[in-house]
């Protein structure tokens, strides 16, 4: 059985639109049709499995909803295996899709999903994952420390390389393209893999620690996708940037199957799906459909995100991309970013329960730091440094300059 949880809101009965979105998403029609049985009906039946009441809301969650008052409630429905299977697709229709057309609701929101045993294995899942990352990187110990390439810039692929052999010197161990930079007139994606990767070559040949660099393949046609693909893997590159809301299921599972990167998801667009708190999906939800197709490393914004998320909301997301589904292999490298500099790392290393697993991504953070993008790292790495060690980072920064610069200039929390 697929158990999905609903956060239902109505004017009317909860119980009634419960039972309602169970035999709508499942077996429900507006007239008998032939051949149907009550035998057939129960074989294929979602059933209402649990109602827990909620405090009342107000206002509503729609406002074209009516007077109230609108009860709320979480709601556990039961869709049976049989009707649905593992196909992805179908369960984002039938369980998801459908319940949001239901006369009735003033709000509804997908809160949870358990997937039986039976989805073990029959989706991909992360080819890479924590463990591939970290042995690709050469990073134990510590957060892989990484920045981002802005197309704010509008750097030409030989600009982009200079900054890049500068943080690469300067011991970064990871750097992507911006989500928003693909293959730009002024930067097509196969001007800057062959500006960039001969640097990063030579750097591993001279050190034997290869930079891992995510060039964004992203791409609505998956055939020009795999092209954008196979020029990283022939270039020697290991990573790519895959904007999983762009592209889509199909996309996805389409360069899964035929990957040899490391997949850094970026989920621009999500919030058009959460940001309403009775409206939409929980990311716990939503992240599970993309782990099982393949994603290997998962952006999750961060503490004080320069975005609307609240840092709780990071933290449920933290959890949910750390939480096996069904083995510790499925789960995602949980990426933290978004207006990230030093001064998050104390607050994200005791919130995420003290782990040093995750890729720190800083944009600003790093590459705008008052004496150079090397400076930058320096910076981030001595604050992590000083959060493991449970040392207050002002105090760390005295004897540490790089950090000290870094302080004066992003300590207004204005690192983006």
């Amino acid at each position: 059985m697929i158990v999905l949880t609903y956060r239902i809101e109505t004017s009317g009965s909860v119980e009634a639109l419960a039972a309602k979105i169970a035999s709508d998403q499942s077996t429900g029609t507006f007239v008998a049709l032939p051949g149907e049985t009550e035998e057939l009906k129960a074989r294929v039946a979602a059933r209402v499995l649990a109602i827990r009441h909620l405090p009342e809301a107000a206002p509503p969650s729609i406002p074209e909803a009516g007077p109230g008052p609108f009860r709320r409630a979480d709601v556990d429905i039961g869709f049976p295996f049989d009707a649905i299977g593992t196909d992805l697709a179908a369960l984002m229709t039938i369980a998801i899709g459908g319940t949001f057309s239901i006369r009735g609701l003033s709000g509804i929101r997908v809160i949870d999903m358990k997937l039986p045993e039976e989805f073990r294995g029959a989706h991909p899942g992360p080819q890479f994952g924590v463990a591939g990352s970290r042995r690709l990187t050469g990073v134990e110990g510590r957060p892989i420390i990484g920045t981002i390439v802005k197309p704010a810039l509008g750097l030409r692929p030989h600009e982009t390389a200079e900054m890049v052999g500068e943080l690469i010197e300067a011991g970064v161990d990871f750097i992507k393209d911006d989500e928003k930079l693909m293959s730009p007139a002024y930067s097509p994606l196969s001007e800057r893999v062959k500006a960039i990767m001969p640097l990063i070559l030579e750097h591993e040949q001279k050190t034997g620690k290869k930079v891992m660099y995510a060039f964004g393949i992203s791409h609505a046609d998956p055939d020009e996708m795999m092209r954008n693909h196979d020029m990283v893997i022939k270039a020697g590159g290991n990573c790519a940037v895959v904007n999983i809301n762009s592209i889509g299921f199909g996309g996805m599972a389409y360069l899964r199957k035929r990957s040899g990167l490391v997949l850094h998801a970026h989920r621009n667009g999500w919030d058009i799906l959460t940001r309403h708190p009775g409206l939409g999906f929980d990311f716990k939800v939503w992240q599970q459909f993309w782990r099982l197709l393949g994603v290997d490393q998962f952006q999750i914004n961060g503490i004080a995100s320069k975005y609307w998320e609240p840092d709780d909301s990071f933290i449920r997301s933290f959890e949910a991309v750390t939480t096996p589904l069904f083995s510790p292999e499925d789960c995602a490298l949980p990426v933290a970013g978004s207006g990230q500099w030093g001064g998050q790392a104390p607050e994200t290393y005791a919130r995420t329960g003290r782990t040093v697993d995750l890729l720190y991504l800083c944009g600003g953070g790093i590459v705008s730091h008052p004496d150079g993008p090397g400076a930058g790292v320096r910076a981030v790495q001595q604050a992590w440094q000083a959060a493991v060690e449970g040392i207050a980072l002002n105090e760390f920064a005295r004897s540490h300059a790089e950090l000290a610069r870094s302080i004066e200039k992003f300590g207004d929390g204005k690192a983006a």
